[in-house]
């Protein structure tokens, strides 16, 4: 493992990995410590959701390895990762349409600690416009609620590091917004976020850093911050 990589949260070091013959993305080193929120910013293509699947073992390594709080969880099946603390919400949500809310939180738990764990009156708290719909088949809510309970049964696994792809796609701004604060909620209660998106007006509210991704390697690194002030970087990797 290379030697400035964290202990303490996700580290994927020179991560390699792809479908078929073909390499998707190449020597990905990018790290996310507790509390923090890291940006996997890119155009559609270029690597962000391949980075995801494979932390989550969905698709597997062809150089490098990935590591959770020090430990090599590479070789490890996706069952697993999830019980080493890391959490995925995929772009297409994959919530249980034909089961109610409720019960489509009850499919996510797993419980720790007493005391510690995320419970549905926690989530109902976390996302208000689910509290009414406990009751109500998955598939009759909106495009947002939607969202906001395959994040919600995401937490009731109880994770340390969540994966976000595409969070923000096809919202409405209310939403966005209000999704936005949960993002920054989470952040506060310790949880790491390694968040892909092309929003780039929603990552500059929630995340700390920034990784740009073009075809498939790592292209830039910096803070919020640096690539708000950089408008080349931005020009170069970003605009459509």
């Amino acid at each position: 493992m290379s030697t400035n990589l964290t202990r303490n949260g996700l580290a994927l070091d020179a991560v390699s990995a792809g479908y078929g013959q073909a390499l998707a993305i190449r020597d990905i080193t990018l790290t996310v410590t507790p509390g923090e929120v890291v940006a996997l910013l890119g155009r559609n293509g270029a690597g962000k959701s391949t980075t995801l699947k494979a932390v989550m073992g969905m698709l597997p390594l062809r150089g490098g390895q990935v590591l959770m709080d020090g430990d090599e969880i590479s070789g490890r099946p996706v069952h697993a990762r999830a019980g080493a603390g890391i959490g995925y919400v995929p772009e297409d949500r994959r919530i249980f349409t034909g089961l109610t809310v409720a019960e489509n939180l009850e499919s996510g738990r797993r419980p720790i600690e007493a005391g510690r764990d995320w419970t549905p009156d926690r989530l109902f708290d976390l996302f208000p416009n689910l509290a009414p719909a406990r009751d109500r088949h998955a598939g009759q809510l909106s495009g947002g609620e939607q969202q906001m309970l395959a994040l919600a049964r995401t937490l009731m696994g109880n994770p340390r590091m969540l994966l976000l792809d595409e969070p923000s796609e096809g919202l409405a701004p209310v939403i966005v917004d209000a999704l936005a604060r949960v993002v920054k909620t989470l952040k506060q209660e310790g949880l790491g976020i390694l968040l892909c998106e092309q929003n780039t007006s929603f990552t500059t509210k929630v995340a700390d850093r920034a990784a740009i991704i073009e075809s498939g390697s790592l292209q830039y690194e910096g803070s919020m911050g640096q690539l708000a002030l950089d408008d080349a970087v931005r020009k170069r990797y970003l605009a459509v």
